[in-house]
């Protein structure tokens, strides 16, 4: 209705860089109420979705030698960013027996002077693994002690979790708040993902660069969806909840069943990150030899018509990942496939 309206209004001209005032308010406004942050409208930045915003960020500050932490697994185009940009990704490796999560003594491991930007991602994609607040605290003792080190935290799954109460780093430790840039968007929690629209609140010096950065690639994003993205940052949230629960243990249990996979289950987001350790080695019945997660999705795909992503683009094998934001119905067809499969493997 939102977009409607804008639409009929003619709100279909250029905008500001930033975005527009309007929507800027309404972002500030959300970080205040949802997350004790306090941005002014000139510390927000909009993008085409919460790529561009890493991308403006990454491409405004990374210098070639400057070193980013990613933790592994990660979401793929993390990395792939920071090699645009010249930059050095360095991967951490956190396994299952973490619940996928970095810890403070990993972190104080690869942490050089040349470290420029640390990425956080919780809830994740791919795992579904969620920081407590005090996991986040923990970390935050690291990072005070290495001030050269920004921290870009993406909370784009902020609105989808089970269990754990949602917490990012600045509200944590607001020592960290004048180099923390705070990434959320429309995309998961309002189901926008087409009207591409993301956003960060972050020191205004860095929220300059980053709007320098776009102002000479796509300018703004759409000022219809601009328009619509206020109207679910003021709207009701009450739905959210009854989604969440909706999404609890689709796909766990019956993976769990097939033989070969261990699958976790997940404190937030809408994806699972099962290991198919116990299939490495086996064979299709078409003589397959299934040596890595990615020739286990590509057999899958082949013998059962069941696509998921290996492992290996994450970061950390041997596992995939599964997304259970669709139907029942299809999840459930879905799993009985991949017992199929498993089943059969020699």
């Amino acid at each position: 209705m939102a977009a409607k309206v804008a639409i009929d209004a003619g709100e279909t001209k250029y905008t500001a860089v930033a975005g527009t005032l309007t929507l800027r308010k309404a972002i500030c406004a959300k970080f205040k109420r949802e997350n004790d942050l306090r941005y002014t409208p000139d510390q927000i930045t909009v993008g085409c979705g919460g790529k561009q915003i890493i991308f403006n960020a990454i491409l405004a500050t990374v210098n070639p030698g400057d070193e980013v932490v990613i933790p592994a697994p990660y979401w793929v185009s993390y990395p792939d960013i920071v090699h645009l940009a010249g930059g050095t990704p360095v991967v951490v490796p956190c396994p299952a027996e973490n619940d996928f999560k970095l810890q403070p003594q990993n972190l104080e491991a690869v942490l050089t002077p040349r470290t420029k930007w640390l990425f956080l991602n919780s809830p994740s994609n791919p795992t579904g693994s969620t920081y407590t607040a005090a996991e986040l605290e923990a970390l935050a003792e690291v990072l005070r002690r290495h001030a050269q080190v920004w921290i870009l935290t993406d909370d784009i799954y902020e609105h989808i979790l089970y269990d754990t109460a949602f917490a990012t780093i600045a509200q944590i430790d607001p020592r960290l708040y004048d180099r923390t840039l705070t990434l959320n968007g429309l995309s998961k929690a309002y189901a926008m993902t087409g009207w591409r629209v993301g956003y960060a609140g972050g020191p205004l010096t860095l929220i300059k660069a980053m709007n320098m950065v776009q102002s000479q690639s796509t300018t703004h994003t759409s000022s219809i969806s601009q328009a619509a993205s206020v109207a679910a940052l003021n709207g009701p949230t009450g739905f959210l909840s009854a989604w969440c629960e909706s999404f609890r243990d689709r796909v766990v249990t019956l993976l769990n069943e097939a033989q070969g996979i261990t699958c976790r289950t997940p404190e937030g987001a809408f994806y699972v990150y099962p290991s198919c350790a116990g299939c490495i080695g086996k064979t299709t019945p078409d003589g397959t030899r299934i040596a890595t997660d990615n020739d286990f999705v590509a057999a899958l795909l082949e013998t059962e018509g069941v696509a998921a992503v290996q492992g290996g683009a994450f970061g950390l094998s041997p596992y995939f990942r599964i997304s259970y934001a669709t139907s029942l119905a299809v999840l459930q067809e879905a799993c009985q496939r991949i017992q199929r499969f498993c089943t059969a493997l020699t």
